[in-house]
This record gives structure tokens, C-alpha cells and sequence, in this order.
């Protein structure tokens, strides 16, 4: 059965997708700067309602919007971030770091990666701002350290998502048995059932992935 998350800004949105068929919710802030870390008080309630249901939640751990280079303080907040959402149960969390050369941060991801032990792990699209050439790479980095799934967009932003087929079939074909590639990005329920048969993917996200 295919997975539909849901990408929620706060909870506001949170019960009608789950009533248009939401399996998952990444649950986020501030999507104009492309998501950042909601309050705990949105986390706990969000979480809550979502297990009720038999939802999954996966929380986006990021402090700010821009780029994906964090500093030690931002580092810390993102730690003390993703302590607090394990504490209030999130099934996992949605993280992504790197390098001002736009690599990999090892030591960063090292980091939250042991603070979220336990949790399913998202690398975020991040992702999409490595070289190509490094990308297969970095699975194999990600996938040794046990993170899940890699949302991706397989292309710039901005492209639609069917130009990008081809290097996703790319990526899904190397993450075969090391973690799930979660296509995202321009992915609505009205074009989402042709990227489910072109791919044959059993998880899709999107803000408009559900008719609200």
C-alpha cells in the first residue's frame, strides 16, 4: 500500500489530511523558508493526535530557514531540539547537514544521528544540493548509519518532478536494500499515482499529496 506523507505546516492542517488518507506527517514550520522546527507545544499535540489515529509522525529538525550550515551553537539548538522530540514520542525525525562545499557534514550528522538512536531518520533534500557524482556516496554513508529514507526531489527545485525520473530511478536503484528513496517536491494527489507506477514506490510526500 502506498504511503502518502503528508508535509504539515504546524498542526493546523493535520486532521483534514489524515481524513483525505495522510499515512505520515512530516510536521514542520515555516514552509516558505522550506520548514523548520515547530514549537514543543505543536510537537506534543501534533504527535498525540497522529498516534491516535495510527499516524506516523516525523519531525523536521532545523533551526532556521537558508542553507544547511550549522554552526556549533545551531547545532546544539537542533541537538536539544531532537532530545525534546524524542521525549514527546515523534516516531522520527527529519535532519540534514552540510559542508560550506556543499558535501556531507560527517561530523554534524554523527552527531544528531547519535542523539536520535532509535528514531526512523529522514535525510532531508539537503540531498539534493550534493554533486551528483556524490550522491551515491552519500547513500551508502547514510544508509551504514542507519538513517531510513532520503527525500529527494532528484533534480533542482523547482523542475517538475516527471523530468526527474530518470535520476531517481538512478537513486532508487542504489538504495535497493540500504534505505527508501522518498520522492517529494511537485508530487500532488493528482500526478501522484503516475510517480507510484513510474517508480514503483511504496512512499510519496508532498504538502498537496492529500485533496484538502
Amino acid at each position: 500500500m502506498l504511503i502518502k506523507e503528508f508535509c504539515a505546516e504546524n498542526f493546523t492542517n493535520i486532521p483534514a489530511a489524515i481524513t483525505a488518507g495522510a499515512k505520515r506527517i512530516e510536521l514542520c514550520d515555516n514552509l516558505t523558508v522550506g520548514g523548520t522546527t515547530v514549537s514543543p507545544g505543536v510537537m506534543e499535540e501534533s504527535i498525540n493526535y497522529c498516534h491516535e489515529r495510527n499516524v506516523t509522525v516525523m519531525t523536521i529538525i532545523r533551526p532556521r530557514g537558508g542553507n544547511f550550515v550549522y554552526n556549533d551553537t545551531e547545532l546544539k539548538i537542533m541537538h536539544t531540539d531532537l532530545i525534546e522530540a524524542k521525549k514527546l514520542g515523534t516516531d522520527g525525525v527529519v535532519i540534514g547537514c552540510l559542508t560550506a562545499d556543499n558535501e556531507l557534514d560527517e561530523e554534524a550528522m554523527e552527531l544528531l544521528l547519535d542523539t536520535a538512536d532509535g528514531l526512523q531518520i529522514t535525510f532531508h533534500m539537503a540531498f539534493d544540493q550534493l554533486p551528483l557524482p556524490k550522491q551515491l556516496a552519500a547513500i551508502d554513508w547514510l544508509a551504514e548509519r542507519g538513517v531510513t529514507r532520503i527525500l529527494t526531489h532528484g533534480g533542482p527545485a523547482g523542475t517538475p518532478i516527471e523530468d526527474n525520473f530518470d535520476h531517481l530511478q538512478t537513486l532508487i536503484d542504489h538504495s535497493q536494500n540500504k534505505l527508501t528513496i522518498l520522492p517529494g517536491g511537485g508530487i500532488n494527489y493528482q500526478n501522484e499515482e503516475t510517480v507510484r507506477d513510474v517508480l514503483k514506490v511504496l512512499e510519496v510526500h508532498g504538502t498537496k499529496i492529500v485533496d484538502l
